[in-house]
């Protein structure tokens, strides 16, 4: 098996995994008591939390959660939640037209109690319309990935002219969809809250986070004991933690050699792919992703008859639904051309001689679909 599907997630990194063991057998404490093991297992904690924070701003905390969808929902819903006390306010949500389904849903959510606005996007699938658009003001939380997890364009974020500075002009407030960016290059300093996971990174799946701000105001949405400073209850896994921790950490270490390593397998991929279609920005891009499609091709008998190699026709989140990809639709791409695109995402355990293998046989399998 050749597995190409590192946007939906990827393989646990066997540091992250012996970081977790003994989290799993000998020191299973509740991190959250009082006694001597207790106290250890929190320690674990918190040295993972600084291993995160490393890749993070300054100037704000980590929330654990259970995932990026959590933390998402935890940033939209809190948000909204804590501006609506306000009197006679109407807060109001902006988001692009290619986000991730957590954020979709979650902003449609909280529409009896806030003003809900798309941003449309552009063909290589950049945010269009940002600067123009009446629908931010003061107040505004506007939503929007770093790098798409379909099409893999990388958003201008920072800096004076990007989209954060644009968004805060007006008074707005900016959460930034890091979970494919997240570990693999710088995230963006400005955002007021960053949403990470940890099984995009090669850490363990159930567990995420969102960094936020000092003095972002935000409500918790799930009531109990209130462990994560008092903005999301539940007993933390040491185990998960600590496997999130070693996988931030290692990030930081091969951040380079792994953007390089993308890049070579890109290059070679893209040779060996003639007569396909890139979906998306080719050069502000992470270079892990390649989404593509060739014409008159059916993706999901493609992936049926290729099943030595694992890839996908778009997110896993949206996987069985039948219908066409919103983020290849909101590019601008017919039915016909978002059900003949596919997505390859490699990484760091990807070797050239796999990316060579699959090239090879998407190829044959295409050619015979194609004259079949």
């Amino acid at each position: 098996m050749i597995y190409l599907d590192y946007q939906s997630t990827t393989p646990i990194a066997p540091e992250a995994f012996a970081a977790m063991e003994p989290w799993l057998t000998t020191h299973f404490a509740n991190p959250h008591s009082s006694h001597k093991a207790g106290r250890a297992a929190a320690a674990a904690v918190e040295s993972a939390r600084a291993d995160i924070a490393a890749l993070l701003p300054p100037g704000g905390k980590i929330i654990f959660t259970s995932g990026a969808t959590e933390a998402i929902n935890l940033a939209i819903k809190g948000y909204i939640s804590a501006a609506s006390r306000a009197p006679n306010s109407r807060p109001a949500i902006a988001y692009s037209a290619a986000e991730h389904a957590a954020i979709i849903d979650s902003a449609a959510a909280m529409a009896p109690s806030a003003e809900v606005a798309i941003l449309g996007v552009k063909g290589d699938g950049h945010v269009s319309g940002l600067s123009q658009s009446a629908d931010i003001g003061p107040g505004t939380l506007v939503c929007i990935m770093q790098v798409n997890n379909e099409i893999g364009t990388i958003q201008r974020l920072s800096g004076a002219d990007g989209l954060i500075a644009q968004v805060h002009e007006r008074g707005g407030h900016f959460l930034c969809d890091a979970v494919q960016s997240f570990g693999r290059m710088p995230v963006p300093a400005e955002a007021d809250m960053i949403a990470i996971s940890a099984h995009k990174i090669h850490g363990p799946k159930g567990i995420g986070a969102l960094w936020l701000r000092d003095g972002i105001p935000l409500l918790p949405q799930q009531h109990g004991g209130g462990q994560e400073q008092g903005l999301r209850s539940g007993t933390l896994s040491p185990a998960l933690c600590a496997g999130f921790g070693a996988a931030a950490r290692l990030a930081a270490a091969q951040m380079a050699a792994d953007s390089a390593h993308v890049a070579a397998l890109w290059d070679r991929a893209s040779r060996l792919l003639p007569g396909w279609t890139v979906n998306g920005d080719c050069d502000a891009r992470y270079k892990g992703n390649l989404n593509i499609r060739k014409s008159g091709l059916y993706a999901a008998r493609l992936i049926s008859e290729c099943r030595d190699i694992l890839f996908s026709a778009g997110s896993a989140c949206a996987s069985g639904s039948g219908r066409p990809s919103h983020v290849l639709s909101a590019i601008g791409l017919t039915d016909a051309e978002a059900k003949s695109s596919i997505r390859l995402g490699f990484g760091r355990y990807t070797t050239m001689a796999e990316i060579e293998q699959a090239a090879m046989a998407i190829n044959a399998a295409a050619d015979a679909q194609l004259s079949s």
